[in-house]
């Protein structure tokens, strides 16, 4: 018990009166405790979460409503190279916009310029990465993935074949579905070779 000194003492009730009493002595710390388990819970939360949407293999094709993938038996498991995607409307390389399917159906020539210049670049790209990081096995093999849709014209998917071999991409290998077989039902994206 704390000593105090003599004097007029005041009742209880204003006891904690600032004017009358000791009240500012008498207040609560404004220091508030951190509730540790609700914490960990939220991050074990969001770990998994992080876990669950993320994918070890990596999305190699993007499958957009666009193109529907026609479906093979024979296939093999896609691999990370450039992808050249062909939908009704447009052609693209990763992504890039080259060309409208209506503009290259009206021309005549074999090849696409914008894709050959496009597939020439990355290739650089490709070769310069690994001659910085001095890897012998960085050797450019010169595969390609062709996505298109199963209703594009023959002409198109010549030019565009055609072009990337120009480029120096001679493995082209096509984006298919799995045929659903009687015994297994699973439909997923893969490649299939030339």
């Amino acid at each position: 018990m704390a000593i105090e000194t003599p004097g007029k003492r005041f009742g209880k009730r204003l006891r904690h009166s600032k004017v009358f009493g000791h009240g500012h002595a008498n207040k609560k710390a404004s220091n508030a405790d951190l509730l540790i388990t609700p914490l960990v819970d939220m991050f074990v939360i969001i770990v998994l979460f992080l876990i669950a949407n993320f994918s070890a293999t990596g999305d190699v094709l993007n499958i957009t409503k666009d193109i529907r993938l026609p479906e093979a038996v024979n296939v093999k498991d896609i691999e990370l190279v450039p992808v050249v995607m062909i939908s009704n409307e447009q052609v693209l390389v990763s992504g890039t916009v080259i060309g409208r399917v209506e503009d290259l159906s009206r021309e005549d020539y074999l090849n696409i310029p914008a894709l050959e210049e496009k597939l020439r670049d990355m290739k650089k790209q490709y070769e310069d990465l690994h001659a910085l990081a001095n890897e012998e096995s960085g050797k450019f093999k010169g595969d390609v993935n062709i996505q298109g849709d199963k209703d594009i014209q023959y002409k198109i998917l010549k030019r565009v074949m055609y072009s990337c071999m120009t480029a120096g991409y001679n493995n082209i290998n096509f984006a298919t579905q799995t045929a659903s077989a009687p015994k297994t039902g699973e439909q997923q994206a893969s490649v299939r070779g030339l």
